[in-house]
């Protein structure tokens, strides 16, 4: 099969491998349709994820067809068109039945196009299949689809469910691009007052706008408003930069929340002499991908809506293009980006 292959940072190729194959009894072989480029595959590329070992396929997001299944696989066969998570969970440890499928330490956890060959490829391997994969509702594009893959999931774990937001609260998500805008979208399920969204790049505050925030703003005076006033209920850092983390904690109010969803690559300055007194709570996660269920459900419901999230799309074997529409996205106007295809 053909696949975008890691050799190293800063160097990627579109190569011939071995096809995938079953190699444990709960095993999958799926053949993909759909995949994306996410945030953390350029983290890879950046060279802050050293346990990604060269000669490792990317990818961690995908939609196909289950072509084979192990003996132990009982949710899903040969057929099936299904989502794959970008979590991989046992289901058997005691991370895994608490529903912290990411700190599985029965083998799973965050496994493909990291500690195992991922999806940005014609085929994928996903182990511990029954609890990886999600049947994929018939009304429900395979653009769409993909988005529940970990984009939606890791907007609600950790952001809006970590950050606890309820109805009336204030909301500043900081870091427009795909997982931030999810996050605006879905903190809009809890009936905030406000939502803020706060980005560095104007293509990506008019994508806010678009997506439902009230105010889309550069780093600026409303952000110092917030700051001297009387603060934000809920800051989410959705741009995995110290000073992005830094703008959170200076926005919060007093007894306030900060969840943080960005992949940090270096430190961030945690300023305790000037928080300690403010009673606030910081959360930060790997995503766990339990909530993919519930978050299909609002979207075949219609309470959900996410395609305009998907903003460019690219056949399979033109990857590398969508790597540099994605890395330029503030530039380019780029959100998700999707690629299709697969071999018949």
């Amino acid at each position: 099969m053909r696949a975008l292959v890691y050799h190293g940072p800063g160097r990627v190729s579109w190569d011939t491998v071995p096809d995938p194959v079953v190699e444990e009894p709960t095993d999958a072989v799926i053949r993909v349709g759909t995949t994306t480029v996410c945030g953390s595959d350029l983290r890879i590329l950046g060279g802050d994820l050293p346990q990604v070992r060269p000669g490792t396929v990317l990818g961690h997001e995908a939609v196909g067809e289950v072509v084979e299944t192990g003996h132990e696989v009982h949710s899903v066969r040969p057929g099936d068109q299904v989502i794959v998570s970008a979590v991989s969970a046992c289901g058997r440890c005691e991370f895994c039945r608490d529903g912290h499928y990411g700190q599985c330490h029965g083998g799973g956890g965050w496994l493909l196009g990291h500690l195992v060959d991922g999806a940005q490829a014609e085929y994928v391997r996903v182990p511990f299949a029954d609890h990886s994969l999600h049947r994929l509702p018939a009304n429900l594009a395979g653009d769409d689809a993909v988005l529940f893959s970990e984009v939606l999931p890791t907007a609600y774990e950790v952001g809006v469910r970590n950050g606890r937001v309820r109805p009336g609260d204030t909301v500043v998500v900081v870091g427009a691009g795909p997982v931030g805008l999810a996050a605006v979208r879905i903190a809009r399920l809890h009936a905030p007052s406000r939502v803020i969204s706060v980005d560095l790049s104007p293509a990506r505050l008019a994508a806010a706008a678009r997506l439902g925030a009230d105010s889309a703003e550069l780093p600026g005076r409303l952000i110092a408003d917030l700051a001297e006033g009387p603060g934000a209920d809920v800051a989410i850092e959705a741009a995995g930069d110290p000073e992005s983390f830094v703008l959170c904690t200076r926005v919060v109010r007093q007894g306030g929340h900060i969840a943080n969803i960005g992949t940090h690559g270096v430190p961030a300055t945690l300023h305790l002499e000037a928080l300690w007194r403010k009673n606030l709570t910081i959360s930060t996660g790997q995503v766990d991908t339990f909530s993919t269920p519930a978050l299909l459900d609002f979207a075949t419901s219609g309470r959900l809506h996410v395609s305009d999230l998907v903003t460019h799309g690219f056949p399979l074997d033109r990857v590398e293009e969508a790597y540099e529409a994605f890395a330029r996205g503030g530039e380019t106007g780029a959100l998700k980006t999707v690629l299709r295809g697969g071999r018949g």
